[in-house]
Formats: structure tokens, sequence, C-alpha cells
């Protein structure tokens, strides 16, 4: 990652989906828990509600160009640092292709293009992905910055496999959609971290990989300063962690709550036409002895 610019380019990704997913997801297993499958993308009907799919299509190719363009630009600097945008360009371009296959999912023939072949691929991407993030940075706060990063990564990819094997897992459902959403905050509060002075870390300054480039990191004066600065970033990603698991867990509640309101109206009236067939069932039998 190259500045605070790409973080929150990140973030704008990963939140929307991770969100959309989430509502999309929880209100199908609500509707019928047994029935469930998972689904790779949940498109819906009009279209126009898939903008964010369509957004992503766009977006995707123009990034990916954008950072192999940073790449030919660059020619002085670390080797690892200037083949990183290469890797992180060609990852993106793979992303695409993803994207591609979602909004074709439903135009094709479902033999030909299956959600369990779509939940590998996206599996292997975020192996892939945590292959890659992180690369070309120095520094030990920036390192677990981004090992967390991979981390979540990992965690999405083998969520991915998962569902392919077993679609109707809703627990690994929700830790996708977790996960997408916790990498969303997690990637913004990276960019502040190591980009800005809005989190400040004692005894760390910031040092411009290549000049007028606006791409900095983080180095550390002494070790004391590198190990708090970890601790730091540690408790940091807790606290979203905490703050994403909850949320997402109220917002299955609300829900939840709101199918119940909708059955218990839909039946209301039904059960109190009942009780009163059933009143006048027991009532007869007394006039009829009068």
């Amino acid at each position: 990652m190259a500045s605070l610019v790409t973080h929150l380019c990140a973030t704008l990704f990963l939140l929307p989906v991770g969100l959309r997913r989430h509502y999309s997801s929880s209100s199908l297993y609500l509707k019928s828990p047994s029935l469930f499958r998972s689904k790779t993308w949940y498109l819906s009907d009009p279209k126009w509600k898939n903008l964010d799919l369509y957004i992503l299509t766009v977006a995707l190719p123009i990034a990916s160009f954008s950072l192999i363009f940073l790449f030919f630009s660059i020619t002085t600097g670390h080797t690892t640092y200037r083949f990183s945008f290469l890797h992180q360009s060609l990852l993106l371009f793979l992303y695409w292709v993803l994207a591609i296959l979602f909004a074709l999912r439903d135009s094709i023939d479902p033999v030909v293009i299956f959600d369990n072949f779509l939940f590998v691929f996206g599996g292997i991407l975020f192996f892939v992905e945590y292959y890659f993030i992180g690369e070309g940075t120095s520094g030990l706060v920036g390192e677990v910055v981004y090992g967390l990063c991979g981390d979540l990564s990992l965690v999405c990819g083998f969520c991915c496999l998962y569902l392919a094997i077993r679609p109707g897992a809703f627990f690994a459902e929700f830790c996708l959609c977790c996960g997408l959403v916790l990498k969303g905050t997690w990637f913004l509060q990276a960019g502040l971290c190591l980009y800005t002075d809005f989190f400040g870390f004692k005894g760390c300054h910031k040092i411009e990989v290549l000049p007028e480039s606006g791409n900095v990191e983080l180095k550390c004066d002494l070790e004391e300063d590198g190990l708090r600065g970890v601790a730091l970033v540690n408790l940091l990603f807790v606290g979203h962690a905490i703050v994403v698991f909850l949320v997402s867990v109220g917002f299955f509640g609300l829900l939840s709550r709101n199918t119940n309101l909708r059955h218990g109206e839909a039946s209301g009236p039904l059960l109190a036409g009942l009780d009163s067939e059933i009143a006048l069932m027991r009532a007869l039998p007394e006039f009829e002895v009068e």
C-alpha cells in the first residue's frame, strides 16, 4: 500500500460490499433458515439496485491500470517496493475478473459458472492477497498493521472455501461478512496510523519513501518505541473487531425482530378470527341445551 488514498479506496470498496452482503444474506436466512444457500453475490431486481457491482466493474480496472502506471513511472527506490505496485495491479485485475463473473452469473448457463467455482476462485484470490499484502513496507509497526490485514484475508479465504463445500453454513457467511467489513475499517485505520499525523506513535516518525511522492513509511528510533506502537496497533485492532462484531450481531437482531413483526402482523388477524370461531363453536352446544 502506498498512501492514505489507496487505503481510503480499499475501504470504499470493502465496506459497502461487506455491509450489503450481510444485509442480503441475513434477510435470506431469516426468511427460511433450513433452505438458506449462500451466494457469491446477492443480485437484486431491478438491476439498478446492483449499482455497487457495476461500479466495481468500472473502478477496479482503473485502479489496476493506475498501479501499472506507477510501476513504470518509478525508476528509483527499492526493487521490492516498485514491484509491489505490479503485484497489487495484478490482484486488482483478478478481482475485476471475479466481479465480471458475478455480473454475468444470471445471464449465463449456471452449469458454466456456478457458485462453488466462484467461491473457490474468490478464496484463492484472498490467499494471493495474503501473500502480496504489505509487500514493500518496512518497520515493525507497519509489518504488524499489514500482518493483521493479511490475517483477515486468510479468514475470508477459508470462509469462501468452506462455503464452496457447505453453501448452507450461515456461520461461515456471517464470518465472511464480518471479515469484509473489518478489512474495510482496518484499512482506513492503517492509513490513518501510517500515513497521517492523526494517530501519533511516540518515538516514531514518518520517512518519505521517494522524494516528493507523498508515500511515507513509519520508522521507530528505539525498539521500545516500536513495541509500544505494536501494542497500540493490536489494541486498536481488537477494538475494531469488537465494534464490528457487536454491530453485525445487533444488525442481525434488528432484521430478525422486523421479520418476526411482519410475520406477527400477517398472522395476528388470522389467529384472532380463528379464536372467535372456536369461541362460537364452544357456545353453540350450550345454546342447544337451553
